[in-house]
């Protein structure tokens, strides 16, 4: 377990898979696509969806993952 804290917030806990998704989010590449990642990685992304540490977004009829 780890915890992350969002822009000055209260800190959220996560999994360790959680923090290692979170990882492919850097400076260089801050949106991942969907068919880029595992079925296990989307459940994953949409936990840290769900915990507001990722967003969900629909462009051009594909989806991305933002941090």
């Amino acid at each position: 377990m780890k915890i992350v804290e969002i822009a000055g917030h209260a800190g959220v806990a996560i999994t360790n898979e959680e923090a290692e998704l979170m990882l492919q989010f850097d400076d260089e590449t801050p949106t991942v696509p969907r068919s880029e990642l595992s079925d296990r990685q989307v459940v994953i992304a949409n936990h840290l969806v769900n915990k507001s540490l990722l967003k969900r977004i629909k462009e051009n009829g594909r989806t991305i993952y933002k941090k």
